[in-house]
């Protein structure tokens, strides 16, 4: 651990999103030295690696970190998180009700994607002497994924403790999920109060490129909850759509 006059580092998955740029501000209003970990999985849409690294810069994080998971093959069929529309050619569901996106498990979700992504922040926490690790999964406005409710981020808080050297020691590593109860709006207005600079951030599961412009689509999930979270928020939202 650092000594007492300087932060505790910490971990931050950033995937280059609204919610994991403001679980960033938070982590460093905290007081946290923060690490961020991006990830290469295979995404058809790479816009979200850049949008990552321009956050990580404009919010001053210690270190910024892009894993890459799949190994060498460009075949998303082949990769590790297959069968999904963010990582496969499967049409992107547009234009769905609330109730729609709570429904069922849509097929934007990626197979155990923040179970993974978990594992591999817990092993660079314990490498870096971090022993917090904070997410930005939220169960209120979400789109039915199971690895974003409380009860998966207090499992693998335990699983956690039970597979590290610094948990057998009585070290506990604590997972932070700030966001996990609050409504878009409410994350969004924390953002703005914490300094988030939203026009840097990519939620679009499927954007366009325009004269190298890259625009959001405006009617996948994220893009609805996205919009409907500024207008709840009455903020601005610096979102540029086709």
């Amino acid at each position: 651990m650092p000594p007492a006059d300087l932060p505790k580092p910490c971990v931050v998955l950033l995937s280059g999103g609204l919610d994991s740029a403001t679980t960033l501000a938070v982590a460093r209003r905290d007081g946290f030295a923060c690490h961020s970990l991006a990830f290469d999985y295979g995404q058809r849409h790479r816009h979200e690696l850049d949008a990552a690294a321009r956050v990580a810069a404009s919010l001053g994080v210690a270190s910024h970190r892009v894993v890459r998971i799949g190994g060498l093959s460009q075949d998303a069929s082949a990769g590790v998180f297959a069968g999904s529309a963010l990582t496969a050619d499967i049409a992107v569901p547009k234009d769905r009700s609330h109730l729609d996106m709570t429904r069922d498990i849509p097929v934007t979700y990626v197979p155990a994607r923040n179970l993974v992504f978990l594992a591999l922040a817990t092993a660079l926490a314990e490498s870096i002497n971090a022993a917090d690790i904070f997410i930005g999964v939220n169960a209120v406005d979400y789109s039915g994924y199971p690895d974003c409710r409380p009860e998966f981020i207090n499992s693998f808080q335990q699983t956690a403790d039970l597979a590290t050297r610094a948990g057998s020691l009585g070290s506990s590593l604590r997972v932070h999920a700030p966001l996990v109860h609050l409504s878009k709006s409410s994350i969004i207005a924390l953002g703005v109060r914490l300094g988030v600079d939203y026009r840097l951030t990519h939620s679009c599961y499927d954007p366009l490129t325009r004269d190298g412009v890259v625009l959001a689509c405006g009617h996948c999930d994220s893009c609805i909850l996205r919009r409907e979270g500024f207008t709840a928020a009455s903020i601005p939202d610096p979102t540029r759509y086709a």
